[in-house]
């Protein structure tokens, strides 16, 4: 039976995209104008898991006053709250009950991805897999854990990040797993535990019939600041199977509902433009940028691929390129940004 549980950790501190995270936890940052982990959900939701376990440590009330119970998604949502953070795995034998009756995934809240995960079960249903891992060829094999398989894709070794020096493999961890619930006893009780440095080296040790489940889907950490904008792209560019709000009124161009546009301001494609929003005369949105909802963009101002939060306002004659604009910033009329991260500017 295909596993009807999912643990999502979404406890990260997301200290590397900063300063968008100092207000909004990692797993709440927007992509085309949706959480990223409201895309995870909807993929889980697709391939058929019913329940799922969130932890949470930064800003938790953002996450639940969100995500709610889950019945958005026609899915029933449960939290475990760390004040302290227990790690990967640590989080997920805080709350092993859950888990105990049958095979389950472990994804990433922050972590885009349209993962066939249908065929991932059966991939590892087929192999007797008491963990599978699911991999990806990549090419900055540096910034991530590679691993090691088999010809038959049973995993031999990792290595944590390595140096250009110690690379051989291009096959990277995704940080999205199925587990059966028998790894639940190997954790320790009560402390901190990791999956890339602890549980996956000990299953290794203890020779388990662990494997890799090696995808061509999409796949993006959104870790950095680089790889969120990356992200943004993918998505516009119709490179990830995910769902974009809105009614595409063109070819790549979708706006929600309550918005107006004026007929002399210009919309390029690909742009998303979110709920309520106002867009003045001569205003030139795009191509590459995405509006949060209740924005206000004056008129004349020139947007190009921007990333702009809920309740922004952007003046007159701004002309904005590459830059990201935090939740309720306002941008002075008059002024050129270029090639920038800015977050809550107040005139």
């Amino acid at each position: 039976m295909f596993p009807k549980k999912a643990m999502l950790l979404a406890a990260g501190a997301g200290t590397r995209l900063r300063p968008l995270t100092y207000e909004t936890p990692k797993p709440m940052v927007p992509v085309v104008n949706r959480p990223v982990i409201h895309h995870v959900l909807d993929n889980l939701l697709k391939h058929g898991v019913e329940e799922v376990m969130i932890n949470l440590h930064m800003h938790p009330e953002q996450v639940r006053g969100y995500c709610g119970d889950g019945s958005r998604w026609s899915l029933k949502i449960h939290y475990s709250y760390e004040p302290k953070l227990m790690g990967t795995a640590g989080s997920i034998k805080k709350v092993e009950s859950f888990f105990k009756d049958g095979p389950f995934f472990v994804m990433s809240g922050d972590g885009l991805s349209d993962i066939d995960l249908t065929a991932m079960w059966q991939f590892h249903r087929k192999r007797g897999s008491v963990a599978t891992m699911a991999t990806k060829r990549i090419e900055a094999r540096f910034e991530y854990g590679v691993t090691l398989t088999d010809g038959g894709q049973k995993i031999k070794g990792f290595m944590e990040k390595p140096s250009w020096g110690d690379v051989f493999s291009n096959k990277v961890n995704t940080g999205i797993y199925l587990f059966e619930p028998e790894i639940l006893r190997m954790m320790p009780k009560g402390k901190p535990y990791d999956f890339g440095h602890d549980l996956w080296p000990k299953l290794l040790k203890l020779k388990k019939p662990i494997y890799a489940y090696e995808t061509d889907a999409y796949w993006c950490d959104v870790g950095n600041l680089a790889e969120y904008r990356r992200a943004q792209a993918d998505c516009l560019e119709r490179k990830a199977k995910i769902n974009i709000p809105g009614v595409e009124v063109r070819k790549g161009v979708w706006v929600q509902e309550g918005t107006v546009v004026d007929p002399k301001a210009k919309l390029i494609a690909p742009v998303v433009i979110g709920k309520g929003c106002r867009i003045a005369a001569d205003a030139k949105i795009g191509p590459g940028t995405v509006i949060g909802d209740r924005a206000q963009i004056g008129a004349g101002a020139h947007l190009d691929t921007c990333l702009l939060f809920d309740n922004v306002t952007v003046g007159e004659k701004v002309r904005l390129t590459n830059c990201i604009i935090g939740p309720n910033g306002q941008v002075k009329e008059n002024i050129s940004v270029f090639e920038a991260a800015v977050l809550n500017i107040r005139s």
